[in-house]
């Protein structure tokens, strides 16, 4: 795979947070926390992606992740185009590799990807042009990473510190990308108290989460934690004969008021969305004083304007010229 930073160690490509540093995510929160706005306040309007040209190439259902990609490159003054999964030509049989080269021809600088096949994007950063940049938006269960940069955007606003930190992370762990990219974004950023939360099926391998503590137990995983992270059930992941019970799993793993109050009182509560109210979290928790989901989406839009902008950045160094 080639590097994700060019030789000057600026940001080529970003498909994974396994591998950066923390002085590079580090650098990634801090231009975040320029492009924040809260609900309300005007939208930063800049020219950073000025002559860029985006793709979003989603061949995954997505609805914040696509939604602040657009907005996230528009408002940093790039050309965007949105590829529709059902009228592409991918879907007529074309291949992903193809389908790049086209987008390529017509100048296309930044490369946004969610694809449910684990390994698309690392093989897409092999065969783009030496002047085109790929994202990924959500590797099958692979890797998020995105995702985890704005989760620990939304801690760090909170908490100010990583280390010394009780983060619980909660639900389907085996299926979640979401969660591996937590996870290294954590990890990497000095969290030692990490806890993968859930029933026995939904584990990860092992020799996953390897910096973390396995609970099996929603009571003991949360038990004095700053952090309860909960995530959906991915059963488009699963096998049919793998489905739970939804009442089931909510009496067991659900999220309530009651459990909650064994989290540490300061508590911060996440989900990275779409939630199913009544299965992973109740709507007492969701909409309470220790959410901080709506948090994220908003720093998902901040995020991902420092992952572009970073990017495009990089990109001037390697544009062929006029």
């Amino acid at each position: 795979m080639r590097s994700q930073q060019d030789s000057a160690g600026g940001l080529r490509h970003l498909i994974t947070l396994d591998g950066l540093t923390r002085d590079a995510l580090t650098a990634i929160l801090d231009r975040a926390e320029s492009y924040r706005r809260l609900p309300g306040q005007p939208a930063y309007e800049g020219r950073e992606l000025a002559g860029v040209t985006l793709a979003n190439l989603f061949f995954e259902p997505s609805t914040r992740t696509r939604a602040s990609f657009d907005l996230a490159s528009r408002r940093l003054g790039a050309h965007v185009l949105n590829l529709d999964l059902h009228s592409s030509s991918r879907a007529k049989g074309e291949s992903m590799l193809d389908t790049i080269y086209t987008l390529e021809a017509m100048n296309t600088d930044v490369f946004v990807i969610r694809d449910s096949e684990a390994g698309m994007p690392e093989f897409l950063i092999d065969h783009v042009a030496p002047h085109v940049s790929v994202i990924s938006a959500g590797e099958a269960h692979v890797s998020h990473p995105t995702q985890g940069l704005l989760d620990v955007l939304t801690i760090r606003t909170h908490k100010r510190r990583f280390a010394g930190l009780k983060v619980a992370i909660v639900g389907d762990i085996k299926h979640s990308r979401v969660a591996r990219s937590a996870h290294q974004a954590l990890s990497t950023l000095g969290t030692t108290d990490i806890r993968v939360v859930a029933p026995q099926a939904l584990l990860p391998a092992e020799g996953e989460f390897r910096a973390a503590q396995r609970f099996t137990r929603i009571e003991d995983g949360i038990a004095g934690a700053d952090v309860v992270m909960m995530l959906r059930i991915q059963k488009e992941r699963m096998a049919q004969s793998a489905f739970l019970d939804d009442a089931a799993y909510f009496r067991d793993f659900g999220l309530d008021a009651q459990r909650l109050k064994l989290a540490a009182a300061s508590v911060l509560v996440m989900h990275p969305g779409p939630m199913n109210r009544g299965v992973e979290i109740s709507s007492q928790v969701a909409d309470g004083p220790r959410s901080v989901i709506r948090e994220q989406v908003n720093n998902g839009v901040a995020v991902r304007m420092a992952v572009l902008a970073s990017i495009a950045a990089t990109l001037t160094r390697h544009r062929r010229p006029l």
